[in-house]
């Protein structure tokens, strides 16, 4: 019936062309593997920047890494606000660290415009009004397995405003438009933040390709969140070279003890140590 409908419409061609292209698109099986019955999920923020994990007890008052901010914190407002949690933001994009100044400069009022979901979350659309300065801290710093400087790729739309620090965008090129940036391990991090590994039950990560060698490095030190909610920016931009590191990471997960329960079957996944 619907189709009927839609082969009235002026755009129907277009429509049958862009289905055409979306059906053409390659995809990672893990994209359309069956999620895990079970369990509470909740999620939290705006479609765009938001996440869905397991909604448990032990959240209650916890301390979390969120790496990658961007300009939509929404995640990570609405996390702090529900568990007076401390949320521990790590990114190093000059952008984002002004938007977080922006954020801190409004801790305490309400909202008052709505949200938008674009990946630029206005300020004043965030309910700040039961939270502090406290619940809150930047590291100015790119999550990487090892400590350093390092290339820091440009986005190859202007507007956009998350850099890759392998640059998949690029076809992992190192020849394009790049700032250099502070690297640093979880392991040394947790360490200058005195956090113990194992009070780390939550980590979110949407760092433009670099969670695969982020998280290869954290099991490798027995860094062992109860919950990974990873974006596989990779992805959004299918290759057989971001097939094949997806698929390693994932088999690796798997050994350590966690299985994937809940996607958005395209690059949001959320993985789930018992």
């Amino acid at each position: 019936m619907l189709k009927k409908l839609l082969r009235k419409t002026p755009f129907f061609p277009t429509l049958k062309k862009i289905y055409r292209l979306i059906k053409m698109v390659p995809r990672h099986p893990l994209q359309d593997r069956k999620e895990v019955d079970g369990y509470n999920i909740l999620h939290l923020g705006t479609e765009y920047g938001g996440k869905s994990f397991v909604d448990e007890d032990y959240l209650n008052g916890s301390t979390i890494i969120s790496a990658g901010l961007g300009e939509d914190a929404s995640f990570d407002i609405e996390f702090a606000r529900k568990y007076n949690a401390k949320v521990i933001i790590v990114d190093p994009t000059p952008r984002s660290i002004k938007y977080f100044e922006e954020l801190m400069s409004s801790i305490g009022t309400l909202s008052s415009t709505p949200d938008l979901d674009d990946g630029q979350q206005p300020i004043s659309a965030y309910d700040l009004s039961s939270l502090s300065e406290a619940n809150f801290q930047l590291v100015e710093k790119a999550l990487w397995d090892k400590k350093g400087r390092l290339r820091f790729f440009e986005p190859t739309t202007p507007s956009h405003v998350s850099h890759s620090i392998i640059n998949f965008q690029n076809n992992y090129s190192n020849e394009t438009k790049f700032i250099e940036v502070d690297a640093i391990p979880l392991d040394l991090l947790l360490t200058e933040l005195n956090i113990n590994s194992s009070d780390l039950l939550l980590m979110k990560l949407d760092i433009e390709g670099a969670e695969i060698e982020v998280l290869t490095h954290c099991l490798s030190k027995g860094i062992l969140p109860r919950q990974i909610l990873v974006e596989f920016d990779e992805l959004n931009m299918p290759s057989d070279r971001g097939f094949k590191r997806i698929t390693k990471m994932d088999e690796l997960l798997i050994k350590n003890g966690y299985k994937m329960i809940k996607t958005d079957m395209q690059a949001d996944f959320l993985y789930y140590r018992d």
